[in-house]
């Protein structure tokens, strides 16, 4: 059975995105902060210090997850994010959806790293065996 060199999922999902993907923080409709994240990794810097009216504004529309999921390309954690519960303060939503935003990327980079020996690997880059 085949594998590949590299986990190319765990790469996709922490690369940047194009310009015009890139996540950009309101705290109202049409109302932007002029704060924008171009990665998974960004998003999560940009979290920690955003005002938290703007996670008030987004979370509860999805518009994280939507963004993880559809631009990013990450649907498990999309998925988890929606079951943060939903009635607790703006500091505490930051906390739970910075939390589960590192715990996924270390888990991606991990697996990232994952580096199968080349001696078995053909020129394609896929494992012999």
């Amino acid at each position: 059975m085949s594998k590949n060199l590299t986990k190319p999922n765990a790469t996709k999902i922490l690369s940047n995105v194009a310009k015009e993907h890139t996540f950009y923080f309101c705290t109202a409709e049409g109302v932007y902060t002029g704060i924008f994240a171009f990665s998974l990794e960004d998003f999560a810097d940009k979290l920690r210090d955003i005002n938290e009216s703007s996670i008030l504004f987004h979370y509860p529309r999805g518009d994280f997850q939507a963004w993880i999921r559809d631009t990013i390309g990450d649907s498990e954690l999309a998925d988890k994010m929606c079951f943060i519960q939903r009635d607790i303060s703006g500091e505490q939503l930051r906390q739970e959806l910075l939390k589960m935003v590192q715990t996924r990327i270390s888990a991606l980079k991990t697996q990232k790293q994952e580096v199968f020996p080349v001696e078995q690997c053909n020129n394609e880059g896929l494992c012999l065996s």
